[in-house]
């Protein structure tokens, strides 16, 4: 027994040792699906990306502000690609034995003892492992406002290579008593050293101490010059009307005694702006006209030492309405009516849900229901469950739902709209319950705690709807910091509610100088639902959603 045993070993080991392993391994991405970091902001003012992934290239691109040490920047959120293994540049990492492996959506989910922190003063690398393995090059870039503002300025011109700046004044300005209203060669977080204001004699070059924040050993030096200039600056204003309000801004190059008067074309009666309103940054102005009327046509004129300036016309915008807000209109698919649609039979949808991505396996969790807030009408009830072979959470949102792809979703986010609302009003109710089914290993933190629902609105200029692919090899989603986001406001809540209540959503505008072009309303009874994260049956009721113009 034991010699024929010994020949069936040896056999086998013949027949194994002709098969070749060419069995490929699966392919699996390795992506960064979305990273930040501490004091992070956009490029520029102007809306462009605080970061920028291209997944081609396998390479990212972070802007932060001055405020940070980017030789020992914490990284405060990372999401990869499913199954990944993280191997960061180990000669960058302040304490590489506590950065993570595993991809992070918060700090929160990380063990206390684990250390984000790397130095980006050079493009760092990061390994993403998975059958394959993925290189990834990280860099930071740190923006630097500068800001120049002094008395009878005609402009100013900065070097920050040469550390030069060169500073043109009205003809009639005496070089030897310049008042320096701002001078953040340093950015905004940075100190300039002796204090520019105090200096008033530019009469030849003047050399200042400039400190980056955080650091009081190191400076540069700085050389500013001050010339004479024959160009003449006149008085600029210019106006941003909303619904009920106007934002004025200027220079008053003078500093003379600034005065802002409006009134509504076609009356007499001049109405002059308290001066509470008028807000002065050296020789810059801003001032908000409030109380207006919607889509009606206003003058306005700004005087200085009471010399009125040239009357300019503004009309502001209509105040336009939530279509189908009550939600009362739903009607059903006439070939599969286990689909639900939030729009009435014949009407033009505003809203949608991802009901056809749940029927293709199971029905419709994101329905009508006569269970309202007033005890008429109909209102949105939203599910999360387990369909079968995976997690879905009920959900309706300002778009479309475009396409299935294999079992995940492919949506349309936003609707056309150009107004700017201040408020969304809503009623809701919520019955939680513990997350227990988690999507991918990086969320294994939240199991167990109870499962939280989203609501939120935004306001955008993006050129066209914002495509939503949840498909982890493929995923794009919603980034709330988005710099084509207008304003944006949401709510979040774990806590159980068996009653509706009432809730306003203030709108925060990060830009008063661009016009929306699409409005974004979204609510999910499971806020990580595009993760497939969540708990089976907390459900969301929703009713009465309105936008308020205030």
């Amino acid at each position: 027994y034991a010699v024929g045993g010994g020949l069936f070993i040896i056999g086998l080991f013949f027949i194994f040792s002709c098969i070749t392993n060419d069995i490929p391994y699966p392919y699996q991405p390795g992506d960064i699906l979305s990273i930040e970091v501490e004091g992070q902001e956009r490029a520029s003012d102007d809306g462009s990306a605080a970061t920028i992934i291209d997944n081609d290239k396998k390479t990212v691109s972070l802007f932060v502000n001055d405020s940070v040490n980017i030789s020992r920047l914490k990284i405060t959120r990372l999401t990869v690609s499913p199954n990944v293994t993280l191997f960061p540049d180990s000669a960058a990492c302040v304490d590489y034995a506590l950065f993570p492996r595993k991809g992070f959506p918060s700090l929160d989910s990380l063990p206390q003892s684990s250390n984000t922190r790397m130095n980006f003063s050079v493009p760092v690398k990061m390994r993403l492992k998975t059958y394959q393995e993925y290189d990834w090059t990280i860099s930071v870039k740190q923006v630097i406002h500068r800001e120049i503002d002094v008395e009878h300025m005609v402009r100013y011109e900065i070097d920050p290579e040469a550390r030069n700046v060169i500073i043109y004044v009205a003809k009639n300005q005496s070089l030897s008593t310049i008042k320096v209203h701002k001078m953040t060669l340093g950015g905004r977080y940075g100190k300039v050293y002796p204090d520019p204001a105090s200096v008033f004699d530019f009469s030849s070059p003047r050399t200042f101490m400039v400190y980056s924040a955080g650091d009081d050993e190191k400076g540069t030096r700085w050389t500013v010059s001050v010339f004479q200039t024959d160009e003449v600056v006149k008085e600029i204003s210019s106006v941003f009307p909303m619904v009920n309000k106007a934002i004025l801004s200027g220079v008053n190059p003078t500093k003379g005694s600034l005065s802002i008067a409006y009134k509504q074309q076609g009356t007499a009666t001049w109405i002059t702006l308290n001066p509470a309103s008028v807000s002065e940054d050296g020789t810059a102005f801003s001032a908000t006209i409030e109380g207006l009327s919607p889509a009606t046509s206003y003058l306005y004129r700004v005087s200085v030492d009471g010399q009125p300036g040239e009357e300019l016309l503004f009309t502001t915008v209509k105040a336009l309405p939530l279509p189908n807000g009550s939600l009362d209109n739903w009607s059903q698919d006439v070939v599969n009516p286990r689909l639900f649609y939030p729009w009435g039979s014949g009407e033009a949808p505003f809203w949608d849900t991802g009901n056809r991505g749940a029927t293709t396996i199971g029905n419709s969790n994101s329905v009508s229901t006569t269970e309202t807030a007033t005890g008429m009408g109909l209102a949105a009830k939203l599910e999360s469950r387990f369909l079968l072979i995976k997690f879905a959470a009920g959900n309706i949102f300002t778009g479309s739902y475009v396409r299935t792809d294999g079992t995940n979703g492919v949506l349309s986010f936003g609707r056309p709209f150009t107004s700017f609302p201040t408020k969304l009003r809503f009623h809701y109710k919520y019955k939680p319950e513990k997350i227990n089914r988690i999507g991918d290993e990086q969320w294994l933190s939240l199991k167990g705690k109870p499962d939280t629902c989203l609501v939120y609105i935004a306001l955008t200029d993006w050129d066209g709807p914002k495509e939503i692919r949840t498909r982890p090899s493929d995923r794009s989603e919603f980034n709330k910091n988005d710099p084509r986001i207008i304003a944006y406001a949401e709510m979040i809540s774990g806590e159980t509610t068996t009653a509706y209540q009432q809730i306003e959503l203030t709108l925060q505008y990060r830009f008063l100088n661009r016009i929306p072009k699409y409005l974004l309303i979204v609510a999910t009874s499971s806020k990580y639902g595009d993760y497939f994260v969540g708990g089976e049956g907390s459900t969301l009721w929703l009713d009465n959603l309105e936008l308020l113009y205030d």
